[in-house]
């Protein structure tokens, strides 16, 4: 006895196996946006009233460098999770849906490296 759908045994799909690891990587980078977020909103409202000279130190200090690197790489992923599974959820074409996740994902990438490398140039003094 099948736990499959009829509709799922005539067609023979299955478990793609990567559902999982998805959701887990989704829930983990949650996680740790919060932690990450508060620090740097605490960030910004304490340097809000600093001198252009005074911000550039402080962000561009190793650990905080570290911890924006981080919310960054956090964020982008997250994000780019997140808009996968509004595609798959709500994109019935298969084309227009792979289209649209590898132009996220792209573009995700693309903005996270600039913001990594303006982060890098500032903790370097460039």
């Amino acid at each position: 006895m099948s736990l499959r759908s009829p509709l799922g045994q005539a067609k023979g799909l299955g478990s793609a196996k990567e559902g999982l690891h998805h959701w887990w990587a989704q829930r983990v980078t949650a996680i740790a946006l919060i932690p990450l977020t508060v620090w740097f909103a605490f960030k910004v409202a304490i340097l809000s009233m600093s001198d252009y000279q005074t911000v550039l130190e402080s962000i561009g200090s190793p650990w905080s460098a570290a911890l924006i690197v981080s919310l960054i790489v956090a964020a982008f992923y997250h994000a780019a999770l997140g808009m996968q599974v509004i595609y798959e959820d709500y994109v019935s074409h298969k084309g227009i849906r792979i289209a649209a996740i590898m132009g996220t994902n792209l573009l995700m990438f693309l903005l996270a490296a600039a913001a990594i490398i303006a982060m890098v140039r500032i903790a370097l003094g460039g």
